[in-house]
């Protein structure tokens, strides 16, 4: 990772965008782990790459957000400006227009079951945008929307290390169910990323859906997981309901779900007890959910 602070950012705006240098720059409350987001005055961002990882998506998201912003039902983050590396800082960066919001979660959420279907509105209007010109899922986007068995054997061995804690066969039977089948109908586009965090609220409903940096195109399957990480029984059953997609489908979801909660609970010693025990209600929640559509 690279060190990014308040300094280097001024010194980037000034250099690149002088237009710019005269405001403030301060970071922003809750950041996140793949980049560094500042405020840039009162009305823009700039957000910095943490890792040479995750550098591709910055010309992806200039790319394509401004053709996929027409067409969906809610703000997405709209690029201002394109920089380069300089200042000591390797990669390429951007700055965005601020969207107003707070992020999602239980406490600002007003009812669930609508927000729930007003994402799930948000999802079909991006899954029925042309994605014949979309990036297919790749290292760029860590393949988010592409076949789960890249996460194969990582799965394994974090079953295998949660041996003492899990049902063993009924865990690997849901993961092999989620690795049976296969998006067979047109590539669609894909956020990559549905989480509370990129998700904003405002007034207790969807405001803005933000951070398209896992995006591509190919099966949706990764977008359903907030089922089993944010709703409760009554919303995931509405988002289902709303969305209309196969059972084979959700059994993929299912797999993305639990391949993230897997690696998080059988992760580093070190990792966040409070993060592993949400996870493990994220494993929960996808036992009961397989088991009760068996």
């Amino acid at each position: 990772m690279v060190e990014i602070d308040t300094a280097l950012v001024k010194s980037l705006i000034a250099a690149q965008f002088p237009d710019w240098a005269g405001l403030q720059v301060r970071p922003v409350a809750i950041g996140g782990w793949r980049n560094r987001t500042f405020h840039l005055g009162d009305t823009m961002s700039v957000r910095l790459p943490r890792a040479e990882r995750y550098v591709a998506q910055v010309e992806k998201e200039h790319r394509v957000l401004p053709a996929l912003a027409p067409q969906l039902p809610l703000p997405i983050p709209v690029p201002l400006g394109l920089g380069r590396p300089g200042e000591g800082y390797p990669w390429p960066w951007s700055v965005y227009r601020w969207i107003e919001g707070e992020r999602s979660g239980l406490q600002s959420i007003v009812n669930l079951t609508e927000f729930a279907e007003d994402l799930a509105d948000f999802l079909l209007a991006l899954w029925k945008i042309d994605a014949s010109d979309g990036p297919p899922a790749g290292q760029h986007n860590f393949y988010r929307g592409g076949a789960l068995e890249v996460y194969d054997d990582e799965t394994r061995r974090s079953i295998d290390v949660l041996s003492g804690e899990i049902d063993v066969p009924l865990i690997t039977e849901i993961w092999e169910r989620a690795l049976a089948s296969t998006w067979e109908n047109r590539p669609v586009w894909v956020h990559g990323d549905v989480a509370d965090g990129n998700l904003l609220v405002r007034g207790g409903r969807l405001s803005a859906v933000i951070d398209f940096g896992s995006s591509g195109t190919g099966d949706p399957a990764c977008d359903l997981v907030i089922a089993w990480t944010l709703f409760d029984a009554p919303a995931a059953r509405a988002f289902r309901d709303r969305v209309g997609l196969d059972a084979r489908t959700w059994e993929r979801a299912r797999g993305w779900c639990l391949w993230k909660a897997l690696i998080t609970v059988a992760g580093e010693p070190g990792t966040n007890p409070l993060v592993k025990e949400e996870h493990r209600t994220w494993i929960d929640r996808i036992v009961v959910d397989h088991l009760g559509r068996e």
